[in-house]
């Protein structure tokens, strides 16, 4: 049996690949037809875990993980209760 292989078998080595191939997937699946806000479909996914993660990281200090991510406090708790994470 002969197998073969494509790009998308083999995991991504970094986020920025890991990117592009899940947005040529998406271009690819939308096949000509409008897409919606790509934008926002994308923070949505980046955005909860990268805060879930750093909040985890700092032991839920605000004021930390807003340090670590280089934001403002406020727009963290801000983001915080966009996701239902307050």
């Amino acid at each position: 049996m002969n197998a073969v292989f494509k790009q998308e078998d083999f995991p991504p080595q970094n986020l920025s690949d890991y990117m592009e191939l899940t947005l040529n997937r998406y271009f690819t699946d939308l096949d000509g037809q409008p897409g919606g806000n790509l934008h926002a479909l994308v923070m949505q996914q980046v955005e909860k875990p990268l805060l879930e993660i750093v909040l985890n990281h700092t032991g839920g200090n605000q004021t930390k993980a807003a340090e670590h991510l280089g934001i403002n406090r406020a727009t963290l708790r801000k983001r915080l209760r966009e996701y239902n994470l307050l």
